[in-house]
């Protein structure tokens, strides 16, 4: 249709033929519509245009510059500039969950559904003049605020007034021992500082857990990871991405001459937030891609750091049968799940619990991330042969009772985490496996025999992450019987639960959610479950006989949240299986 704009103006004689092919060569070589540069050179009136258009799509138009002086700030909030200005879409009025938005372009589907995402509304588009649009923008928005989900426009990287000042992070790394070259010159130009800055200020404002910084063909961007789902956060000017990506290797004292290879690195600043000084981590990682680096930034925030295991989301059967097993003063306590499933906080929760002037606690860690006081912490370094098999070798004649092993993940390191848990330490690791009971045979596929696995193994917990339904907009909703049966509710259970989802607010970004809560399946190696590890029973045969025993799976464990409120049946579907 948009094609065929210039046709139809020819053809209802609003406008000449020369008129039109003199659109046409503008259009060739500046780019946007046909209809935006006839209205530009006063071929066609804008009334003219929006009338037609309005007839063509079978959508309303409306006259926006009687509107936008009286537009409510929340409609504004809900759809920030950036992206105002990015669809040329402006927002009339809410009604309920109804949203309507005046639009240029009522075809263009990707800006419909970025509303409708944004917002959490159904969107209602009406039709006005491009020309009116632009200008109720104008006049409207008049925060310049970088919003969660927008891009950063050029003019605010290079306004000094914008964003956080460089003089409110404070560095703790010393940048004094790194080589000065043209792109280091360049990374400490004010707009690229203001950027990071920036970047690393609002992600604890978000509260993100990491940062990813991307390079592409023709753009650049940064997302952020806020309760385990990416979301975009900015797209800064593609022309500064070298810089920007340096001034991050050069704040994590990495090698900015280096572009090849991976690098690992960390960032410490102390920042001024609410008249507050903090200090924060971030664990930086490099690699390189196709058009560029991508530079991830792991936020480790020691104040959001929960070590209470009551706060974690323990069934309380599970809470006992995990207490319990970290209270022995030998044996293996082994904590499973995917990347960023909360493994480490769990850990971390335990050897807080038993750390006491009493016991000599050590750890080998890859990377250590986060500092806790009284228990000997040690960093890996597989490059000069600091590998957690020789840690843990150094480890036994330190004379400790409890150790920690970030991973296993050789035999090797298995075989002295067993040895040292028959030989009375309690020693606590983690494993990459789906379920509780199907680490069981990952040990014994690394070559522990099994009967050194059923004598050394107390417990086995299982864990997942699932988004927490935000408490300032969450509502009941109606949910079939037969689909609460379908993902694993009784049909008792499902005759009386009552599931609840957000509907979206400022609290939580209109998601619907905020923070995050554990599922766990906690498997204790029960004299039978012993046995059947000693005659090679399969990972299925143990789960039924663990299910037998009281074992929570994390599918039951995340329809007791589903019950409670905490969570969403999405959530747990998507985390978890039947």
């Amino acid at each position: 249709m948009a094609d065929r704009i210039g046709e139809l103006l020819l053809e209802e004689g609003l406008i000449s033929r020369e008129a039109l092919e003199d659109a046409l060569e503008r259009q060739k070589g500046e780019g946007g519509k046909v209809g935006y540069h006839l209205v530009q050179m006063g071929s066609v009136s804008e009334e003219d245009l929006v009338h037609l258009l309005s007839e063509q799509y079978g959508i309303p138009a409306i006259d926006l510059r009687s509107l936008f002086p009286h537009v409510e700030r929340d409609l504004l909030e809900l759809v920030p500039e950036d992206a105002a200005s990015r669809y040329n879409v402006f927002p009339v009025h809410k009604t309920g969950n109804i949203m309507t938005i005046a639009m240029a372009d009522p075809t263009n589907v990707v800006a419909l559904d970025d509303i409708r995402f944004r917002t959490g509304c159904e969107v209602e588009p009406v039709l006005a003049s491009e020309f009116a649009i632009k200008e109720a923008i104008t006049h409207s928005y008049e925060d310049k605020d970088i919003d969660l989900f927008g891009e950063i426009s050029e003019d605010e990287v290079f306004d000094e007034n914008a964003g956080p000042d460089a003089d409110d992070v404070e560095l703790m790394s010393d940048e004094d021992e790194i080589d000065v070259n043209n792109l280091e010159s360049a990374s400490e130009g004010a707009p690229v500082v203001r950027i990071v800055n920036r970047i690393l200020v609002d992600a604890i404002d978000k509260g993100a857990s990491d940062i990813h910084v991307e390079c592409y063909e023709k753009d650049f961007r940064v997302r952020l990871r806020v309760d385990g789902i990416l979301h975009e956060y900015m797209r800064p000017p593609a022309k500064l991405r070298d810089a920007v990506i340096s001034r991050l290797k050069i704040l994590a004292k990495l090698d900015i001459a280096e572009r090849r290879l991976p690098q690992d690195g960390r960032i410490k600043i102390k920042m001024r937030m609410n008249e507050k000084t903090r200090e924060m981590d971030y664990r930086v990682s490099s690699v390189p891609t196709l058009f560029g680096e991508k530079v991830v930034l792991r936020l480790l925030d020691k104040d959001n750091l929960c070590l209470d295991l009551t706060k974690l989301g323990f069934e309380e059967s599970s809470y006992r049968a995990f207490e319990t097993a970290i209270l022995k003063p030998w044996g293996m306590v082994l904590v499973t799940g995917p990347t960023g499933s909360g493994k480490t906080n769990t850990l971390y929760s335990s050897i807080s619990m038993v750390n006491s002037p009493e016991t000599n606690i050590m750890t080998a860690e890859d990377p250590v991330e986060f500092n806790l006081h009284g228990i000997n912490q040690v960093q890996m370094k597989e490059s000069i042969g600091l590998t957690f098999a020789e840690a843990l070798r150094s480890f036994l004649r330190q004379d400790p009772n409890i150790v920690l092993i970030g991973e296993i993940r050789d035999f090797e390191t298995a075989e002295i985490a067993v040895k040292a848990a028959l030989t009375g330490h309690l020693v606590l690791s983690t494993l990459h496996t789906n379920d509780a009971p199907s680490t069981i045979n990952r040990l014994m596929n690394m070559g522990i025999e099994p009967f050194l696995v059923a004598t050394s193994v107390n417990l086995i917990a299982a864990q997942r992450l699932v988004r927490r339904v935000c408490k300032d907009c969450k509502e009941e909703i109606e949910v079939p019987e037969q689909a609460l049966i379908d993902i694993g509710f009784s049909p008792e259970e499902a005759a009386e639960v009552k599931p609840f989802k957000g509907r979206g607010c400022g609290t939580c970004n209109n998601t619907g959610y905020k923070g995050r809560c554990g599922l766990f399946e906690v498997l204790e190696i029960s004299e039978e479950i012993r046995e059947m590890i000693l005659t090679g029973c399969s990972a299925l045969e143990l789960k039924r006989q663990a299910v037998e025993e009281g074992m929570i799976t994390l599918r039951r464990s995340g329809l007791e949240k589903i019950k409670t409120g905490v969570t969403s049946i999405d959530e747990v579907v998507r985390e978890t299986v039947f």
